[in-house]
């Protein structure tokens, strides 16, 4: 994949980028390697004062960031703007708790006795050089959360971004450097996926982080085992969106809508799998398809516009596979189906719903990334649950219930990292995120996030120096 802006609205190429060389990558990791050195002495409040000087120049320039992911991904751009402040949101919120989250843990006195020392210590230590492989949907907000907790523990980062998002990238590794990280603290490499494995396996390299499909996911994780590197995967996910009888259907129904479409229907955490309860399963499907109807597709620099383009042709193909496979083998199209009209040129795929939902149809197990949503009936709490768990991710879920001891058994019993009742999932930088089985492993985000790419170092003294 060439490494180039192509807006997804007219399919027009506007800019390309030469790849790094391998003299370019050369510099970029010796660069890294002599900066984490020295950037991991810093105080917590000299990173701390940078990362603020970050996230304000951040807020200050969000109406242009803004812009150049609407051209660059298709997103809606009062979307884009939402996302530029969300990240200036986490960097303040790394840069007051860090110092907090990364504090020496001192083991309680008995046990430092047992232990036969006078004191120990355990401290969270950086790790040195993180590579984080980070994807397009969400391309200020998915290295944000990478890159806050990073800096902020002491780390030093090279993000290989995706390929049709090289300005948003560009724009990050900028943005640090204005803030006034030492040179080498955060950079941009303009490589493709094939250049990956090398800087992954130099020994300048620690770690690894990535946000991307299963494939992606496997193949980092792959040649980190290999060389025995730590790595966080956040990968695929079909999320389930359960509607019990005791909900406010209305409400549900509502919030389903965002919960599906949000991003174009391109995210991770995006409710797919709408598992309602015969009771109420016809009010629901009535209010929840006249919502996705409703919805306006269009240009997304547009402010009135819900709905725009997915970030690439290939990505709509892929949909368009998805909804054909499950239509011929039985599916029902409540709403939308195909491509709307009156938008030729861009890579479009209207709001659909789909009922009659089958395990032979591959929309049954495979992730959707579009604006796509697929419905099924249950006729309990047992069913739901079921249902809920017969895929290969576990990212998150979303829960529908009034009823405390539902609440629990969901709790319980939903193989997910996240579990939201009566709301959507939604990633914050104080709670924890990622999942399970083929969605991944690791945290993001919270305190849990930002250890993940630190030493816990053991520091034990002689209770007799002599």
């Amino acid at each position: 994949m060439p490494i180039a802006t192509v807006n997804p609205t007219t399919g027009q190429t506007l800019r390309t980028f030469d790849e790094l060389d391998a003299d370019g990558i050369e510099l970029a990791l010796a660069e890294a390697a002599r900066t984490a050195s020295s950037y991991r002495r810093t105080t917590f409040a000299e990173r701390s004062a940078l990362l603020t000087r970050a996230a304000d120049l951040l807020e200050a320039e969000a109406q242009d960031i803004a812009r150049t992911m609407t051209t660059e991904m298709g997103k809606p751009l009062a979307a884009a703007r939402a996302e530029a402040a969300k990240c200036a949101k986490a960097m303040r919120w790394y840069a007051a708790h860090a110092e907090g989250l990364l504090a020496d843990e001192h083991p309680a006195p008995d046990d430092v006795r047992d232990a036969g020392a006078s004191r120990v210590r355990v401290l969270y230590r950086p790790v040195g050089v993180v590579l984080a492989v980070m994807p397009w949907n969400f391309p200020l907000w998915q290295v944000v959360r990478f890159a806050a907790p990073a800096l902020m523990a002491g780390n030093v980062g090279l993000l290989k971004h995706s390929s049709n998002v090289p300005q948003t990238a560009l724009y990050l590794g900028d943005l640090f450097h204005r803030a006034g990280f030492p040179r080498g603290c955060f950079q941009t490499l303009l490589i493709g996926s094939a250049a990956v494995e090398a800087v992954l396996r130099d020994p300048r390299v620690a770690a690894a982080t990535l946000t991307g499909s299963e494939p992606a996911g496997r193949a980092v994780a792959s040649v980190a085992g290999d060389e025995v590197k730590k790595t966080v995967l956040e990968l695929g996910g079909s999320d389930p969106y359960v509607v019990m009888p005791s909900a406010d259907i209305a409400r549900a129904a509502r919030t389903a809508v965002t919960a599906r479409v949000q991003n174009n229907g391109q995210s991770c955490i995006a409710a797919k799998r709408f598992i309602v309860h015969t009771d109420v399963y016809e009010e629901f499907a009535r209010l929840f398809t006249a919502g996705m109807e409703a919805l306006t597709v269009g240009d997304p620099m547009l402010e009135a516009t819900d709905v725009g383009p997915l970030a690439t042709e290939s990505g709509r193909a892929d949909v368009e596979e998805l909804v054909e496979d499950a239509v011929r083998r039985g599916a029902i199209v409540l709403c939308g189906g195909g491509r709307p009209p009156g938008h030729p040129d861009g890579w479009f795929y209207a709001p659909t719903v789909l009922a009659g939902i089958t395990p032979a149809m591959r929309i049954d197990q495979e992730e959707t990334f579009g604006p796509v949503a697929t419905l099924y009936r249950v006729a309990d709490l047992d069913e739901a649950v079921e249902r809920a768990n017969h895929t290969p991710f576990g990212l998150s879920s979303n829960v529908w219930t009034r009823d405390a001891a539902e609440v629990e058994l969901f709790v319980r019993d939903l193989q997910a990292g996240g579990i939201f009742v009566n709301g959507m999932t939604a990633s914050h930088p104080a709670l924890p995120f990622g999942g399970v089985k083929r969605s991944g492993y690791g945290r993001e985000l919270s305190g849990h996030g930002i250890r993940e790419f630190c030493n816990i170092t053991t520091v034990w003294q002689a209770a007799d120096p002599g």
